[in-house]
């Protein structure tokens, strides 16, 4: 059971838009995690908390059109490489110089494109389920329908959202986000898809072999928009990566044990790189 850690919230301007984060913890190695396409910071609120009692400060960022941030409708807004760029713009507001970096899906692959961006400003990164070569066409298979219900099933998406308003929430804060989810307008999603579907995804393999830092990646199998060859394939690439194979694209939400014990050793290593370069910078 983790304990519990102070939380804050707040608001801030990038490229005319406002975005909304969360804080947990007072003090210690700045970390930003990040969610997966449609969904928002509370598929990581336990993992910010696990985080936040092994020694990190964690930001939990919605990227634009998702959760509480603004929701414009221009495709051209969605883009991971925007995207990495809003992670930049938290760090710099919140005067995070260098953090680990990482997320889920979406969240995983704007860390990839942060790690290309501006690879200096990384401790680390944590990649869970990320979405690359492989995952190609699962993702066609999963976001081309959703394409057309927004044109053409509008009264079936706020008919759903009707009923969605009567109910009560979740208990459980990854239900909680999924419901969120179901709750979006389609004009927006549309327009997340539509974006996420022209720019670009992830940094060309080249980029990712020249990735020094301390790396996580965690995939699982029987998902076809998860493959697990893209972890493995991710984790060979990047010299410095470990990979951790779930059971399920469950476990780590919602029985996290034993993950959480090889996620706690990568969180040491990082611990010790920042601490080891700390006394290098001073002279120790």
């Amino acid at each position: 059971m983790t304990q519990a850690v102070s939380v804050r919230s707040g608001r801030f301007s990038h490229d005319g838009y406002q975005l909304y984060y969360e804080i947990y913890g007072d003090s210690g190695i700045p970390c930003v995690l990040v969610h997966g396409i449609l969904l928002d910071s509370l598929i990581n609120r336990e993992l910010a908390r696990r985080f936040a009692n092994a020694g990190f400060q964690v930001a939990l960022l919605d990227l634009l059109g998702h959760g509480n941030s603004d929701q414009p409708l221009d495709p051209e807004a969605y883009r991971t490489d925007l995207y990495a760029m809003q992670v930049s713009a938290l760090m710099d507001h919140l005067g995070f110089a260098r953090a680990l970096v990482g997320g889920v899906s979406l969240g995983a692959i704007t860390a990839l494109q942060f790690s290309a961006q501006q690879p200096e400003r990384l401790l680390g990164l944590y990649l869970e389920m990320p979405v690359m070569e492989q995952s190609t066409t699962g993702a066609a298979l999963l976001f081309v329908p959703q394409l057309f219900a927004t044109r053409f099933a509008k009264p079936l998406f706020r008919g759903a959202r009707a009923i969605l308003k009567r109910l009560p929430e979740p208990g459980n804060e990854t239900l909680r986000s999924v419901r969120n989810t179901a709750m979006l307008p389609p004009e927006v999603v549309r327009a997340i898809l539509h974006g996420m579907m022209v720019g670009p995804v992830v940094p060309v393999a080249d980029v990712r072999r020249r990735i020094g830092v301390p790396t996580l990646v965690i995939g699982h199998g029987g998902d076809f928009l998860h493959e697990y060859q893209d972890a493995r394939r991710l984790a060979e690439q990047i010299p410095t990566a470990r990979l951790l194979t779930a059971k399920s694209i469950l476990e780590l939400r919602m029985r996290p044990e034993r993950l959480w014990k090889e996620i706690r050793k990568f969180l040491s290593s990082i611990t010790d790189e920042a601490e080891s370069t700390h006394s290098r910078r001073v002279g120790l």
